[in-house]
């Protein structure tokens, strides 16, 4: 169902600062490791238009939920400097979109802005700022945890692969090619067919966190 005026205002917003921010703190921590790559490609910005993906950009304006250009790094460059740099790198993104859902959850404990009226009063054509904080803020936890499904080409294959023992190596490289499809599978085949397996994963950690950022 294609989202009304207002909410789609409200993801055009998402769209350009919380997908900048996320591929940014990608992009800043591989540098601060000592990795130049994503600034020799012209990804150490906050300018959109250089993160943004096509397809990715129009699935969140439509659905709610997209993914933008991923910033290539080298993990040759980054073992060099820290053991643990890959899996920082990877787990900035997922962190920074934690930390713009709670800063956009102030105004909510505050009472300045109310989440029964965001659900309630959206807006006619520009969002409210009730429904667009809430949209800020719901985007950015579906963007944090599904980042962290353990899943190539997705930031948890790194962060979970570094807690586990070398021995777990091989096992990754082993599904890493077949991780998109695998991915793809879940998002759209898995609904189709009777079974929401994202759904079941993500929805208890976002309903929890939904309750409490905003009530």
């Amino acid at each position: 169902m294609f989202p009304n005026l207002p909410t789609l205002i409200a993801r055009i917003f998402v769209l350009v600062t919380a997908f900048s921010v996320h591929e940014f703190a990608h992009a800043w921590t591989a540098v601060t490791f000592g990795d130049d790559t994503p600034r020799l490609n012209g990804r150490l910005t906050l300018n959109p238009l250089s993160h943004l993906d096509p397809i990715g950009s129009l699935m969140l304006l439509v659905v709610g939920f997209g993914w933008a250009k991923p910033v290539q790094v080298n993990p040759y460059a980054l073992q060099r400097r820290s053991p643990a740099a890959l899996m920082l790198v990877s787990l900035a993104g997922p962190l920074s979109n934690l930390l713009m859902a709670l800063v956009a959850a102030i105004p909510f404990h505050l009472g300045a802005v109310s989440v029964m009226a965001a659900l309630t009063s959206p807006g006619k054509i520009l969002p409210s700022l009730d429904n667009l904080l809430y949209e800020f803020i719901f985007i950015n936890l579906i963007l944090m945890l599904f980042n962290l499904i353990p899943l190539a080409p997705l930031d948890g294959e790194k962060v979970l692969e570094y807690f586990l023992p070398p021995t777990w190596s091989n096992f990754f490289d082993q599904i890493r090619p077949y991780g998109p499809l695998i991915l793809l599978a879940l998002v759209f085949l898995g609904p189709t067919l009777g079974f929401n397996l994202l759904g079941w994963i993500l929805g208890p950690p976002m309903q929890a966190l939904l309750r409490l950022l905003v009530g």
